[in-house]
């Protein structure tokens, strides 16, 4: 494979698009381009890459007549029409481990910040509030993990959450449960994690299947008192069946990195929530 010319359409490190120029591979960097504005440069391209933020769909794939391969510099490939590339010829690949151990702190992270109530406590005693109880937080010790998606970060993040006293459960069509046992899961059916866990926290790709699975029947099912870590993909969860679930009590809280809309809109419901992070 001889690539000539490579197109970045969304932010890399400088470090990556040095290797590219380090053994002579011109690279276009176009972030934040609309489908109609990629379509009109692709023509001459050997390869594009991306990370999360752009779409490639089969309109770019197709008037890119010189494209060889695709690239997602990060794990997943649900921004990209793998269809049309696969009946184009077109390889496309991920890098399944390079953010597994960032992304998984990261939803580490989310979980104690939403436990422990830090984001919304730092802001009002630098603005010279006292409220010490009402920024009480709650335990994760004895608390029951649901990790749904058990692939290389929902196994890490299983393990993170077995050091910190937690009993994890968890669900993976794909997982046999000696691999479950080994990473210290217990594995079991989708219907009973959400019915038994104090925390739940989404690993799964978007596809047509988990798009909107937290739906507001979904969330009615769900153990009350429940706090919801989602740093998987946006569209999982039904946005705003989240933000009545948490009005109503029902659901405790959530931590959310990732959105349907990228960027959300400035009025979305769930920034109206203090029980959010």
């Amino acid at each position: 494979m001889s690539l000539g010319k490579v197109l970045v359409c969304d932010k890399v490190s400088d470090v990556g698009l040095k290797l590219l120029k380090d053994v002579g591979i011109e690279a276009l960097v176009q972030n934040g381009l609309t489908e109609v504005e990629l379509v009109d440069i692709v023509s001459d391209v050997d390869a594009i890459i991306v990370r999360s933020a752009t779409k490639i769909t089969g309109k770019i794939i197709n008037a890119a007549k010189k494209l060889q391969i695709i690239a997602r510099a990060g794990v997943g490939v649900d921004n990209i029409d793998v269809d049309t590339a696969t009946k184009r010829g077109v390889i496309v690949v991920n890098s399944p481990e390079g953010n597994t151990i960032a992304a998984a702190e990261h939803t580490l992270a989310m979980l104690l910040a939403l436990a422990r109530k830090i984001p919304q406590a730092d802001p009002a005693l630098r603005s010279g509030e006292w409220k010490r109880n009402l920024y009480t937080g709650v335990e994760v010790y004895g608390k029951t993990l649901g990790v749904l998606g058990l692939g290389k970060i929902g196994s890490r993040v299983a393990q993170y959450g077995a050091a910190l006293g937690m009993r994890v459960i968890g669900s993976d069509p794909f997982i046999t449960p000696e691999y479950a046992k080994k990473i210290g899961v217990e594995l079991r059916p989708y219907e009973e994690i959400i019915r038994e866990a104090d925390y739940i926290t989404l690993h799964v790709p978007k596809t047509p299947e988990t798009a909107k699975m937290f739906n507001k029947d979904l969330l009615a099912k769900l153990k009350k008192g429940v706090r919801i870590i989602n740093c998987a993909r946006g569209g999982i969860i039904d946005e705003d069946a989240l933000a009545e679930a948490i009005q109503s009590g029902h659901v405790a809280g959530a931590a959310i990195d990732v959105f349907d809309e990228e960027p959300p809109k400035t009025d979305h419901p769930l920034f109206k929530l203090t029980q959010v992070v």
